[in-house]
């Protein structure tokens, strides 16, 4: 049977031209803290139709699809050129994963990849798969893009083709276009969430960490961690301490991670981040805030219970179901937080909000008791409060 290619291609024009300029809708009334948004802002789908079809009708008469994208999510976010950028995980078919550009006029919608992925430089030890990429536009004057930079484990036993390791693997930039890849961390555990801080810590370039004893379970590795480093073409960890803990029987005792580095505050430092807990469907990954102190970032001030987002409706399902991740995030200078969000290893999504809510969230909502009675003794204090302003009116 005879393909028409001018035909397909103009159906397949016109419904990626319709996706990608789709207008997103606020979904109300909310929590009060943010509003989700109804579409994904970015899934593979939205990846260029000359990245996916050969669209010369000589090597590629019925128009097939020659370059699968599956996916596309974990995105690490800035503004850039006044543009909202997204440095998007995109998965193919292989289930490889590469950096791509994506930008916005709004940060809500509208969201378009640029014509060609990221070309990132390779070590001597080259990368197996690179993924989630934090970016920091850091004091120093450059872009850093932090990310994940997976190998297989050279000691696995023959016929293990799964076992792997993870290394923090750095790289900057100006343009977000030329990239100059750097020495991965050196470090003396795996590390798969690593954040720069964008200020100079005591002259010294600082770092959140996530230190684990395997590829996947954080094992003995304590929280959220904090190192400072001389130089990050160089980068070394020689102290570690943990600045946000992990604890039995809470949304965070599998693991935790930073996600997108931190916002200063007039209050202090404002910080995003997953928790992880087992359940019987699996890990479920949320999302949590906290907040440390403006001139020490490395000490507590505030943490609200519980999670801040937790997948619902369709964010639960996808590739790694029950799973909601965030790299990224974007503050307008009118305090516009614009949150940006994967679920289940699958699409982007995005939740607006402002620092003063967050802030408020942050500094009013109260901690976990990490006890049933504690948390009823909590609840208990709130009702009796809203009963007695009820009896007034």
């Amino acid at each position: 049977m005879k393909t028409d290619f001018n035909s397909r291609l103009s159906l397949l024009t016109a419904n990626h031209q319709r996706l990608i300029s789709r207008k997103n809708e606020k979904v109300v009334p909310g929590n009060g803290i943010f509003y989700r948004y109804k579409y994904p802002v970015l899934t593979g789908e939205h990846a260029p139709l000359f990245w996916r079809y050969d669209l010369d009708p000589v090597t590629n008469p019925h128009l097939m699809e020659r370059f699968g994208i599956h996916a596309a999510f974990n995105a690490g976010a800035m503004k850039f050129e006044g543009k909202y950028i997204l440095a998007a995980r995109v998965e193919g078919n292989d289930r490889k994963s590469f950096f791509a550009i994506a930008e916005s006029p709004n940060g809500v919608d509208n969201f378009r990849f640029w014509d060609y992925p990221v070309t990132m430089p390779e070590t001597d030890i080259p990368d197996t798969n690179v993924y989630d990429m934090r970016l920091t536009q850091h004091e120093d004057g450059w872009i850093y893009g932090i990310f994940c930079s997976e190998r297989k484990d050279p000691s696995a036993p023959a016929g293990d083709l799964s076992s792997a390791v993870a290394a923090a693997g750095i790289a900057r930039t100006h343009d977000l276009k030329k990239w100059e890849r750097l020495p991965d961390l050196k470090t003396k555990s795996q590390q798969r969430n690593v954040v720069l801080h964008p200020e100079f810590v005591n002259g010294k370039y600082a770092l959140y960490t996530r230190p684990q004893d395997g590829f996947i379970d954080a094992g003995s590795g304590g929280g959220i961690g904090w190192a400072l480093v001389d130089d990050m073409t160089h980068a070394e960890i020689k102290e570690e301490k943990i600045i946000n803990l992990r604890y039995y029987h809470t949304i965070k005792e599998q693991k935790n991670g930073e996600g997108p580095h931190p916002v200063k505050t007039p209050e202090g430092w404002l910080h995003l981040a997953h928790g992880v807990r087992g359940c019987a469907a699996g890990l479920r990954y949320v999302l949590y805030l906290y907040m440390t102190d403006s001139k020490d970032p490395s000490k507590l001030i505030a943490e609200p219970a519980g999670f801040f987002m937790a997948p619902e409706g369709e964010e639960r399902v996808g590739d790694v179901s029950n799973v909601l991740f965030t790299n990224g995030w974007i503050i307008d200078d009118d305090g516009t937080v614009f949150i940006y969000y994967a679920s289940s290893d699958t699409r982007m999504h995005v939740a607006v909000s402002t620092i003063e809510k967050l802030v408020d969230y942050c500094l009013n909502t109260p901690a976990d008791g990490l006890r049933s009675a504690a948390s009823v003794k909590t609840l208990n204090k709130l009702i009796d409060k809203n009963l007695k302003l009820q009896n007034r009116i």
